[in-house]
């Protein structure tokens, strides 16, 4: 059974119509990278997925359950990296991250020392956000996904910010997701490995869209 399933999806925006007619499944341990041009709808549909922007046409489903019918229940199985980093300035690193993990009910404290040697954070672990550089904070950000038992990964941009060496990491973390079960849908700019994945172009399907499959 799909973990996530859309159907038929429309996304409206103010007066203009971003994609229409949108559908895929995505398995346990899959992976689906978005590409299109910009304003495409690749940010509108993950803040669909995400449950931050209602849908004007189409719905979603979880395991086969309406997302529609339990929002909270079904949104708990979601975790989302949008384009902001959500840092305050006068909260450490480690602060900010036990913030979250309190947010998500996690138990096990030793998985934020984890978390934080995950994104090589560990060293600036009480360093507070306003002296961090774009990358630490984006790093920051990536290392919520660590405490956190959402099994499905929506990721905006991730790798924004980040050098060589941290789009690895991030690699490696997506991997190991996807090998305990998880899955993943992601945008990024440049390239990313996803064994194994699909790919899906907003591109084809813009409003009028020439040669698209019917869903």
């Amino acid at each position: 059974m799909a973990i996530l399933s859309a159907h038929r999806l429309t996304c409206l925006r103010g007066a203009r119509l971003v994609f229409e007619d949108l559908s895929f499944t995505l398995d346990a341990g899959g992976a689906l990278l978005l590409t299109g041009p910009n304003g495409s709808g690749k940010s509108s549909l993950l803040r669909v997925l995400a449950g931050l922007l209602e849908p004007f046409d189409g719905h979603l489903e979880i395991d086969g359950a309406p997302v529609a019918s339990d929002r909270d229940g079904q949104r708990a199985r979601i975790a989302y990296i949008g384009h902001a980093d959500p840092v305050k300035s006068t909260l450490t690193v480690r602060e900010t991250l036990s913030f979250w993990a309190d947010l998500a009910g996690l138990r096990d404290r030793r998985r934020l020392d984890a978390a934080l040697g995950a994104l090589d954070l560990s060293a600036l672990a009480d360093a507070r956000g306003a002296i961090l550089s774009s990358g630490q904070r984006r790093r920051l950000s990536l290392a919520r996904l660590l405490v956190s038992d959402a099994d499905i990964w929506l990721l905006d941009e991730p790798t924004v910010g980040l050098d060589t060496v941290s789009v690895r990491a991030v690699e490696a973390l997506v991997a190991d997701h996807r090998r305990n079960g998880g899955s993943v849908v992601l945008s990024t700019h440049i390239e990313f490995t996803l064994p194994g994945g699909q790919s899906l172009d907003l591109g084809d399907y813009a409003p009028g869209a020439v040669g698209r499959v019917p869903a």
